[in-house]
């Protein structure tokens, strides 16, 4: 079997697509947890506005601020996005077992929740490969 060598282009190309798949998730994420903290403050939401959700407005602008770093490249970005993200699913299980009244956790299974940590692995691995696939590129070969 002949070992496959992988050229600049290549390298360039594999660089592109991972920071093209972190602006899509991480914009997503973005624009979710904006319009959320919009539905909250404007009142224009069918749930919003109760203790809870107040309680949570500061762990999404958190995460909304930290994935903007993210996609601009700020390594410490990340730390921000898992601390945030990790918070507000610990307010979900808080929720799931407190037996809050919110309706978000009628019906629903506790592992459900752990759904809220896809994305971001996925942003993080991206990062990660991208910044190794950049160091690579930067030596000689």
């Amino acid at each position: 079997m002949v070992p496959i060598e992988t050229t600049n282009s290549m390298k360039k190309g594999v660089a592109i697509a991972l920071r093209l798949l972190i602006a899509g998730l991480a914009g997503l994420l973005i624009w979710y947890h904006f319009y959320t903290l919009y539905q909250l403050f404007l009142g224009t939401g069918p749930t919003f506005g109760g203790t809870y959700e107040y309680l949570q407005a500061p762990l999404r602008l958190i995460i909304a601020i930290s994935l903007l770093g993210v996609v601009f490249g700020v390594r410490w970005a990340l730390w921000g996005m898992w601390a945030g993200i990790t918070a507000l699913v610990a307010t979900q299980y808080w929720a799931h077992f407190a037996h809050l009244p919110v309706e978000f956790i009628q019906g629903r299974h506790p592992l459900s929740y752990l759904k809220g940590f896809i994305f971001p692995t996925l942003i993080t691995l991206a990062f990660l490969t991208s910044a190794a696939t950049a160091k690579k590129g930067a030596a000689p070969n």
